[in-house]
């Protein structure tokens, strides 16, 4: 059915999504770039309704925004998928082309990189990832452009060891395993990617040494977790969960508006704001 009002339209689709700052950020941007005629909503929508959704959309939709569980259900209802989303089999980011296609990226990847490299973070000889969910292959991937040593996963089962090896093996990182109990140990790393569900990674504020690196906890809400504040109270560097959230946007809203001009600062603020209100 096509669109006869030429307004522009994009989502973020998944369940839960009542939480998602993502329609906070992309109208932000929205509004920096002069978009008066694009929208950004939120649905709440599980792996069953995904391909009805899909098909209802009309030629007004410029892209979707996919969060869990849907960054792999999406994958069978798209045309193609770029390399980065193919590397880690997730798509968070959906495009419709002039001519009709679906084409599915992910962005948190180049967002993950982008976030370190705004914190002067662009090469470590080793790091460490605690978790082992879809964040944690992302960071993986992440890792492979700016890891030139071995990466550690500290997980909590054996299946998921053998999918972390999985993953790195694929994207071609040096990845090693260990066991949850020893997770304090990943505080040797020059770089510590954290993500796993909030609360997870609470005990181990005890075990905070003296001399750190750099933490990268992808939680952005509640913020700053008890890791990720402990960790500064010891004078360490720490990345949050929102710098993600803005990268990863930001490089949305540019695939999907072609406006190279990004307006992080902006976004930020927003997510800032919006997140001091809750």
């Amino acid at each position: 059915m096509p669109s006869t009002d030429g307004r522009r339209r994009a989502a973020v689709l998944g369940s839960p999504i009542a939480h998602s700052l993502s329609p906070v950020l992309h109208r932000a941007a929205y509004a920096e770039l002069g978009l008066t005629d694009w929208t950004y909503d939120r649905f709440e929508i599980d792996e069953q309704a995904l391909p009805g959704f899909i098909e209802g959309l009309d030629s007004s939709w410029a892209g979707l925004s996919l969060t869990m569980p849907l960054k792999r259900a999406i994958i069978p209802l798209l045309d193609s998928i770029s390399e980065t989303a193919s590397s880690v089999e997730a798509v968070n980011t959906v495009v419709f082309t002039e001519d009709g296609r679906r084409v599915g990226d992910n962005t948190d990847i180049p967002g993950m990189i982008a976030a370190l490299r705004e914190r002067g973070v662009e090469k470590v000889e080793s790091a460490a990832v605690l978790g082992a969910g879809a964040t944690a292959s992302s960071a993986v991937a992440a890792l492979g452009a700016i890891c030139t040593g071995p990466v550690t996963a500290y997980v909590r089962s054996r299946e998921r060891g053998d999918e972390m090896r999985g993953w790195g093996e694929r994207i071609g990182v040096q990845m090693r395993t260990a066991d949850w109990s020893d997770a304090a140990e990943a505080f040797q790393a020059p770089l510590v990617i954290a993500t796993t569900p909030a609360g997870a990674t609470d005990a181990l504020a005890t075990a905070i040494p003296g001399r750190l690196g750099v933490l990268f906890d992808v939680l952005y809400d509640p913020w700053p977790t008890v890791l990720a504040a402990g960790w500064s109270a010891n004078g360490g560097a720490v990345i949050g969960g929102l710098d993600l959230l803005v990268h990863q946007a930001a490089l949305q809203v540019e695939q999907m508006t072609h406006l190279p001009l990004l307006p992080l600062a902006v976004m930020r603020a927003a997510g800032e704001a919006a997140l001091s209100s809750r």
